[in-house]
């Protein structure tokens, strides 16, 4: 029967986690500077993860505003009307095709 001690346990532990550090694939870190993601960029995808580009884009100007209220089904309005704004106006960025959404709202 095996008896678990510190002697013989150590390296099976330290066995298993070097084994899963290796499963784990490494991932780069991105950064993206929002005031340069065109439309076009966006709308085609090429930019990570833009459901996420979204949410901060959603932050930064309710931030400016001083609105600190998270409206979930408005975020998801004004992130589709942002999406569709860039998918006509390719040429513009992501941030002027927000604030066009936002001077639309007011």
């Amino acid at each position: 029967m095996f008896k678990a001690t510190s002697r013989n346990f150590l390296p099976g532990v330290l066995l298993a986690a070097m084994a899963n550090a290796q499963a784990v694939p490494a991932k780069a870190q991105v950064s993206i500077d929002i005031a340069k993601v065109t439309c076009e960029q966006f709308w085609l995808r090429k930019v990570p993860e833009p459901e996420k580009i979204a949410i901060w884009l959603s932050g930064y100007f309710h931030g400016k505003a001083g609105n600190t209220v998270v409206d979930v089904q408005h975020f998801q309005q004004m992130s589709a009307k942002v999406t569709d704004h860039c998918r006509t106006n390719f040429h513009l960025t992501l941030m002027q095709a927000a604030q066009a959404i936002a001077a639309e709202q007011k």
